[in-house]
């Protein structure tokens, strides 16, 4: 019996289910015994009079569409990467390329640290080497 689930996730979402409480009858003689019954694949409880068959349900558990775009993108930006790193091994020429873009990526990332979120500096192409 699952009685409910939550997150406070925005990667997880959850579907289905509903919260039910077993009926009982504390008043009865016997009531609140429990079985299993395998004819019906439930859980009972006796109320005194009659087996109530205990709630159930199923509830399914997936991950959001956002979640799973993120993921599909990241799994596409290792494959490039692993298939990138495996050229640059068997090629010289790539290798001398992919340096560069090293460089050119370390050489923003300065400049962008000086710059910060100053948008009122304009950078000139004058000013560009």
């Amino acid at each position: 019996m699952i009685k409910g689930i939550t997150s406070n996730s925005s990667f997880v979402t959850v579907n289905g289910g509903s919260a039910m409480q077993p009926y009982f009858s504390p008043g009865a003689q016997g009531a609140g015994q429990m079985r299993y019954n395998t004819n019906t694949n439930n859980m009972e409880v006796w109320d005194g009079v009659t087996w109530k068959e205990l709630g159930t349900t199923y509830t399914s558990i997936d991950l959001s569409y956002e979640a799973q775009e993120l993921l599909r993108w990241a799994r596409e930006a290792r494959d490039k990467e692993l298939a990138r790193e495996r050229r640059i091994q068997n090629n010289p020429a790539l290798r001398k390329a992919y340096e560069a873009i090293l460089r050119a990526e370390e050489n923003y990332d300065i400049l962008d640290r000086i710059v910060g979120d100053d948008a009122g500096l304009e950078i000139k192409p004058s000013m560009v080497p």
